[in-house]
């Protein structure tokens, strides 16, 4: 795995870090819904929040982790960043964050792993696994922390999108949108985008996009929400 990543208008160095750039978060960087003031939960190599401060010029990001190295980079990686100086970067909990407002839209690609075998490495192991973030937690404090009319978004394996949405439900959390992601056409999904709210706006908007077509290019949906980032 390469330590530099290259995006249109930034780069990410992720040496430091235990979770690389991937399509994961590429996608939920590119789709989730912005505001004023924006929260990164797990912010790892910072590519999530850099990504929202592209999209959202006139937005103040705030990027919490609890790996202080994730930390270091992802501060590192906003400084080198011209528009950097929006993103604010803090080694926390999210169950112990508490600051002095609240969020127009949170984003995160959370940890979801939850009885699989650890990996030996303990900042990936930390970084992939719910023993320090469960899904109750995470939508309890996304509830806690989301302004009356934000928006909280998340990307996760299609295999736990019950549990998760289950755990949304409890918190008082309704499910706004949902994109089930295949990767190409034959296989089933694999990954989910979902978009909640804390009030009841509309019946789920729920759809299917594939990431690659049967000739092996890109599909329209993806060029088209990616196009402003990938080289």
């Amino acid at each position: 795995m390469k330590d530099r990543f290259n995006f249109k208008q930034f780069c990410i160095r992720q040496d430091k870090c235990a979770m690389k750039v991937g399509t994961d978060g590429v996608l939920l960087g590119a789709w989730a819904p912005g505001g004023k003031h924006i929260l990164d939960i797990g912010t790892g190599t910072g590519v999530m929040a850099l990504m929202m401060a592209q999209r959202y010029a006139d937005a103040t990001i705030d990027g919490i982790d609890i790996d202080a190295e994730a930390c270091w980079q992802a501060k590192e990686n906003a400084m080198a960043c011209h528009f950097g100086q929006y993103i604010n970067i803090y080694e926390s909990r999210l169950q112990d964050w508490f600051p002095p407002y609240s969020y127009d839209a949170i984003v995160s690609n959370p940890p979801f792993f939850i009885n699989a075998l650890r990996n030996p490495d303990t900042q990936r192991s930390m970084a992939r696994h719910t023993d320090t973030l469960s899904p109750r937690d995470l939508f309890q404090h996304a509830h806690r922390l989301l302004s009356s009319n934000g928006l909280f978004s998340i990307i996760i394996p299609t295999n736990c999108l019950d549990s998760f949405v289950s755990e949304s439900i409890f918190a008082g959390f309704y499910l706004l949108e949902k994109i089930n992601i295949k990767t190409v056409p034959h296989k089933g999904a694999s990954r989910s985008l979902l978009t909640f709210s804390k009030s009841y706006l509309q019946p789920t908007n729920s759809r299917e996009e594939t990431l690659v077509d049967a000739s092996g290019q890109k599909t329209e949906w993806y060029a088209r929400l990616t196009c402003d980032f990938y080289l």
